[in-house]
C-alpha cells in the first residue's frame, strides 16, 4: 500500500530586496500572480528606502526550490506615530501574495520580526489577508478603489466623463494651458514645488523629495510627471505608475489657482489621453477614503468604488497605530498646518511625513 503523499514543507527566508538574485526571482513570481501591483516590487521598497530611510525587507516562502509565497515589508520608523511594519511602506497596495501554499507560516514570522524589531503594529494593504489569527484586524470599508477602462480615443474618451464633469473638462481645455511630460530634474522639481503646496493647503506634510525622485530612478519607463502649465507658471501636476497596462496617478496636486482654471480636470483627461497612447487599457484612479471629498471626486468622473480590504496586526497590551490624517485625533495640527507659510511646511514636512509609511 502506498504512504499518503505529503506536500513539501514550506521554508522562510527573510530577504534584503536589493539584492539583485533576490529581486529578479521576486519579478519572476511576481509575473504570474494575479494581485501583484507596483507596491510588491522590489523597486518599490528598495525606493521607500532610499527616500525616506525606512528599511526594505521581505519574507519569502519557497517550496521545492521555487517561491510560493512574498511578503513586502518596510520597517517604519516615527517619533510621532511610533513604529510599524508596512506591506508596503507610503503605497495604497501590498500584502502577501501566495500562490498554492498556506501563507500563514508567513505571518507569523511578520510578527515574530516586529516584535524583534520593537514595531508593535504591522499594516498588510491588500493581498492574501489572515484567517482568524489572533490580534489582526480585518478592515473592510474604510477604503475604495477606483478603477475603469480607457476609451477607444480621444473623442470617447471626454463622452465617457459624466456630463457635469466634462463639462469642467471642457472648461480646463478651453484655457491657455498646455502639458509638459517627462522625468528630467525640471520635471521632479515643477511637481515637488505643486505637490508640496498642495498637499499643505491640505493640512498634511509633504513627502521627502527624495522618496519621488527614488521610485522615478528606479521604476524607469513606468514612471513619469504630466504638468499643466499657465504660461511659464506650473498649475497642477502628478507622478503616475504604469503596471499591467494600467496607469496609476499617485502623487498629484494642484495651487490655489488650478481650481480657478480647471487644471486639475485637464491634467487628469490629459493623463487618460497619454497612458492611451502609450498602450495602457486602464485608468486607475487609487483609493480614496470612504465618504470623502476624494471619493465623491473619483466618483463624479464616472468611476465605481470597489472596498478594499485590508489588515493590521497590533502586538498584545499595544495601543492601536493611529496616523489616519482624516482621524478626529489630528484635526487641530491639521488646521495649524494649513496655516503655515509654505517655506516652513517644506522644510517640517518632510521630517514627519518620512514616518507616516
Amino acid at each position: 500500500m502506498n504512504a499518503p503523499f505529503r506536500p513539501e514543507a514550506i521554508t522562510l527566508r527573510l530577504i534584503d530586496p536589493a539584492d539583485a538574485g533576490e529581486a529578479a526571482r521576486l519579478e519572476g513570481f511576481l509575473a504570474d500572480r494575479p494581485g501583484a501591483t507596483p507596491f510588491h516590487r522590489p523597486a518599490w521598497l528598495c525606493a521607500v528606502a532610499a527616500g525616506t530611510g525606512n528599511r526594505a525587507l521581505g519574507l519569502i516562502g519557497e517550496r521545492g526550490g521555487a517561491v510560493c509565497a512574498w511578503l513586502p515589508l518596510n520597517e517604519i520608523h516615527s517619533p510621532i506615530f511610533g513604529r510599524m511594519l508596512a506591506s508596503s511602506g507610503f503605497a495604497v497596495g501590498g500584502g502577501l501574495l501566495t500562490a498554492g501554499c498556506d501563507g500563514d507560516a508567513l505571518l507569523a514570522e511578520a510578527e515574530r520580526q516586529a516584535l524583534m524589531r520593537s514595531c508593535p503594529s504591522i499594516e498588510l494593504r491588500g493581498g492574501d489577508l489572515p484567517q482568524d489569527r489572533a490580534g489582526w484586524v480585518i478592515k473592510t470599508e474604510s477604503h475604495c478603489g477606483f478603477a475603469r477602462p480607457l476609451a477607444a480615443d480621444d473623442e470617447a474618451e471626454l463622452l465617457a466623463i459624466p456630463r457635469k464633469q466634462r463639462a469642467e473638462v471642457r472648461k480646463g481645455l478651453e484655457k491657455n494651458l498646455r502639458v509638459e511630460i517627462g522625468t528630467s530634474t525640471k520635471d521632479r522639481a515643477v511637481h515637488y514645488a505643486v505637490y508640496a503646496e498642495s498637499v499643505r493647503n491640505l493640512g498634511t506634510p509633504v513627502f521627502p523629495r527624495a522618496l519621488f525622485d527614488a521610485v522615478l530612478d528606479r521604476f524607469g519607463d513606468a514612471a513619469d510627471i504630466l504638468t499643466i502649465y499657465e504660461g511659464e507658471r506650473p498649475v497642477a501636476s502628478v507622478l503616475s505608475l504604469y503596471h499591467r497596462g494600467a496607469v496609476m496617478p499617485y502623487w498629484g496636486g494642484g495651487t490655489w489657482d488650478a481650481r480657478r482654471l480647471r487644471a486639475n480636470d485637464r491634467m487628469y483627461f490629459e493623463l487618460m489621453l497619454h497612458a492611451r497612447r502609450r498602450g495602457c487599457s486602464s485608468f486607475d484612479f487609487g483609493r480614496s477614503k470612504t465618504g470623502s471629498g476624494a471619493y465623491h471626486f473619483k466618483r463624479n468622473w464616472g468611476f465605481e468604488p470597489e472596498p478594499l480590504s485590508y489588515a493590521a496586526w497590533t502586538a498584545p497590551g499595544q495601543p492601536v497605530r493611529d496616523a489616519d490624517p482624516t482621524s478626529a485625533k489630528h484635526a487641530m495640527q491639521i488646521a495649524v498646518w494649513q496655516r503655515l507659510p509654505l517655506a516652513v511646511a517644506n522644510r517640517l514636512g518632510p521630517l514627519i511625513a518620512k514616518g507616516l509609511g
